[in-house]
């Protein structure tokens, strides 16, 4: 059966990755697109022969037959986008970060349980081939039981917003901006995931606000787990170099990612040079998006273990979420610990 999907905000992200991840599921037609600023739906237009294209999210819900709506909008329209969508029927998937509040996540989960309906958020970090190895390395023991995990993000400035409503989201509070939103949450599952899907208890951090904008583009963060195994993050804006790290450590050896290399130092001191194959440098991605379509396109079709997925990835928006609020209490309290729920 063909899947009929429409994607609700069609800026760089939707244009550039979602799109051509789409395009890899052979049994999935993307029919329409919603975006209020005309120069996105003009562009959709040229990219898409066909398409069907709307200013109003609601016109588009009663008007069109859909399996599913990508929720790829600025940070603060994700949860109304999500519940209107889910009301209308359709499952939901959703850009990172999936809502921005408590209760917006306990409404959205309430919405998609009652309606039977799918509801995942874009983790596609996890399908780095660089974080699919980690990965796979500390569920084989490799690294044995893990002490420490910290994973950085130096970028040189926020990445390019496009033009017309939300394009600079990254830059507005009322938008959902912010280095939290825009890496953090990306940092905060993966840390849950690597840490073997356990949730972290406590949080402290440190935010640096920009000059010219009101969201913090610099953040520190110390993230306490259970079994006093701690996590570290630092996020920045403002670094000289663009550099994606991490490094992490158990009983049995450390594990060192940079950019693209992976190396395994055992307690010997013998080292492996494990990296996987060059992936394309695309800055945003499609890739490892094809590879989260595909499982939200099985967890739709019911496929085998695809409940489970579903359910696993609710679980890191949780943990994400709440590391997202803890680390904004705790900047406010000057840096004191603070305890998640």
């Amino acid at each position: 059966m063909m899947l009929r999907g429409a994607i609700s905000g069609f800026g760089e992200v939707a244009a550039q990755a979602h799109l051509a991840g789409w395009r890899t599921r052979p049994d999935v037609n993307i029919v329409a697109i919603h975006d209020p600023v005309s120069e996105r739906r003009h562009h959709a237009m040229r990219l898409i022969p066909n398409i069907r294209v709307y200013d109003d999210l609601e016109l588009m819900l009663d008007g069109e037959r859909l399996d599913f709506v990508d929720v790829a909008s600025p940070p603060t329209y994700h949860a109304a986008t999500a519940r209107m969508a889910l009301e209308a029927g359709a499952h939901v998937l959703v850009e990172k970060p999936l809502c921005l509040a408590r209760d917006e996540f306990d409404s959205l989960l309430d919405s998609a349980t009652s309606r039977g309906r799918v509801l995942m958020c874009v983790h596609n970090w996890k399908y780095a081939a660089t974080y699919r190895l980690a990965h796979d390395l500390v569920a084989a023991g490799r690294v044995g039981k893990i002490g420490y995990l910290a994973l950085d993000r130096l970028r040189t400035a926020p990445a390019g917003g496009g033009t017309g409503m939300g394009g600079r989201w990254r830059l507005g509070a009322a938008s959902g901006g912010g280095i939290l939103v825009d890496h953090g949450w990306h940092v905060f599952y993966l840390m849950r995931w690597l840490m073997g899907g356990i949730d972290p208890e406590a949080v402290t951090a440190v935010l640096s606000a920009g000059q010219a904008a009101p969201v913090e583009e610099v953040a520190d963060l110390r993230v306490i787990f259970p079994g006093d195994r701690i996590a570290s993050t630092h996020l920045s804006w403002r670094a000289p170099v663009r550099r994606t790290r991490a490094m992490l450590y158990g009983s049995e050896a450390a594990l060192e990612i940079e950019d693209g290399r992976v190396v395994l130092t055992a307690r010997s001191g013998t080292s492996e040079d494990l990296s996987p194959a060059p992936e394309a440098d695309d800055s945003y991605h499609s890739a490892w998006f094809a590879g989260m379509a595909a499982d939200f396109e099985r967890a739709i079709r019911n496929e085998a273990t695809a409940g489970v997925v579903a359910a696993e990835n609710l679980a890191e928006a949780h943990a994400a979420l709440a590391l997202t609020l803890g680390a904004q209490e705790s900047a406010r309290q000057g840096g004191n610990q603070v305890k998640l729920r």
